[in-house]
């Protein structure tokens, strides 16, 4: 279909309205990150509140009429204005909670206050997720007194835990999400310069692997040779979860090809930090391994410490393991296969419980259609460059949940975050150049919608 539906002028005049609004959107973000939402339990809960507060109040500023949801968890914020008649509904996803900042030492700047560096801002929630509120809040300001299109945003506090208790939501309230296009803004580009749309994720699953092989520790001196200890039998399992270069050796799970993008080995060792002399691990194109193909990874482990060890035989040890799968993997199927390889390969008849964790769909969407053409359009737009489709190999189960939910919505899965952004990292920052165009590409990404329904 054709994508001509705004003029040059109109085109040019949108981002232009959209740069005049960058110091405001800029103040509120920096207002947002000084926060510090973290929503994990340890953490003090009253800051996520706040958090969602401040959020309510930036979208009821902007005419939207405004609910603050808990369905047993953190609060989320729900708003809502109608569009022309006729015209369709956009909704706009984000969340406000942010990841634990760790230590303090380890970041270049106080964590919860922002601070520019080099065209970047820095802080905890800079880049992940509350410049993704704020691409929505710029999009909104862009239309002021004349949405094109009828808007939901909808504001999520929880996301870094898990969202637990989006199924509930999305349950009771779904009919008040339900758009002709979701725009979920956690995700990001492809470089500095470089737009991207994200249409597969892999899926996750994290189980926790317990090992037993006595009924209490004993001497290592007066056994050892003839007893196994736990973490000796726990370290042997694990390494059968790889074939010697590194590919993941769990019989039966799925893989796929990645699109043929410039992703060289230099440029993953950079962004990685993979030290020098340290090999990659696995075969296939490298955005193949990253995004298509099933990776297993150790995250933790429970065993005593070098600190607090001592000659015995430990009884028990545990690892928590993280598997991502391939997009289109069944998550059922693939905890059955990865299960079953342990059963298989656990060593001297040793006793095991493998408990899972939790899981995470991924995501393949069929990004054809009128909402994808405009959305690419509108990235051009924005960039003067064409997007690129990408993968992620990480996990963002909620877009699965999103697009079980309203299979006949166009899911854009779209974000501010670049190579360097660092989201969970020490020194999480957003660059700022990007940002705008973020916010350009949305305020273009309403018009033309509008545009096209006329």
């Amino acid at each position: 279909m054709t994508t001509d539906v705004l003029t040059p002028d109109q085109i040019a005049e949108i981002k232009e309205r959209v740069t005049a609004l960058m110091p405001g959107v800029r103040a509120d973000l920096e207002a947002l990150t000084r926060i510090p939402s973290v929503s994990l339990d340890s953490f003090d809960q009253q800051h996520v509140e706040d958090s969602a507060n401040a959020v309510a109040a930036l979208l009821r500023a902007e005419g939207l009429d405004v609910e603050i949801i808990r369905e047993g968890g953190r609060p989320a914020v729900v708003g809502h204005v109608d569009g022309p008649p006729g015209s369709p509904t956009v909704t706009l996803y984000a969340h406000h909670d942010v990841q634990p900042p760790g230590r303090d030492e380890d970041w270049d700047s106080p964590p919860f206050e922002p601070t520019e560096r080099g065209g970047r801002l820095y802080g905890r929630g800079a880049a992940d997720d509350k410049a993704g509120v704020m691409a929505h809040v710029a999009a909104l300001r862009a239309h002021t007194g004349a949405l094109p299109v009828g808007v939901t945003v909808f504001v999520e506090g929880e996301e870094e835990i898990g969202s637990d208790s989006l199924l509930t939501i999305l349950e009771r309230h779904g009919e008040r999400l339900r758009a002709d296009a979701i725009v979920l803004a956690d995700s990001g580009n492809w470089d500095i310069g470089k737009p991207a749309l994200t249409v597969t994720l892999r899926g996750m699953i994290r189980v926790i692997v317990t090992v037993t092989t006595l009924d209490h520790g004993v001497h290592s001196g007066m056994f050892g040779g003839a007893v196994p200890d736990a973490i000796t039998t726990l370290i042997r399992l694990l390494a059968t979860l790889h074939e010697p270069d590194g590919t993941v050796a769990v019989a039966g799970l799925k893989f796929g090809e990645a699109s043929e993008l410039d992703y060289d080995e230099a440029r993953l060792r950079l962004e990685s930090g993979l030290l020098d002399g340290v090999e990659l691990i696995g075969t296939g194109s490298i955005l193949t391994r990253l995004w298509n193909k099933p990776s297993i990874t150790t995250i933790g482990f429970n065993a005593p410490s070098v600190e607090t060890s001592s000659n015995t035989l430990v009884p028990t040890a545990a690892a928590k393991v993280s598997m991502r799968i391939a997009p289109d993997e069944d998550i059922k199927d693939a905890f059955t296969l990865l299960r079953t390889h342990l059963e298989k390969n656990l060593p001297w008849g040793a006793r095991m419980d493998v408990h899972l964790d939790d899981e995470g769909p991924g995501f393949d969407a069929d990004a054809d259609g009128p909402v994808y053409d405009q959305a690419r359009a509108a990235f051009a737009d924005a960039w003067g460059v064409a997007p690129v489709d990408i993968g992620v190999g990480g996990s963002i189960p909620f877009v699965a949940r999103f697009a079980e939910k309203f299979p006949d919505a166009g899911i854009l899965v779209t974000g501010v975050e670049d190579p360097d952004a660092r989201a969970h990292g020490a020194n999480e920052s957003l660059h700022l150049g990007e940002f705008e165009r973020v916010c350009q590409a949305e305020a273009l990404l309403l018009a033309r919608l509008g545009a096209m329904s006329r």
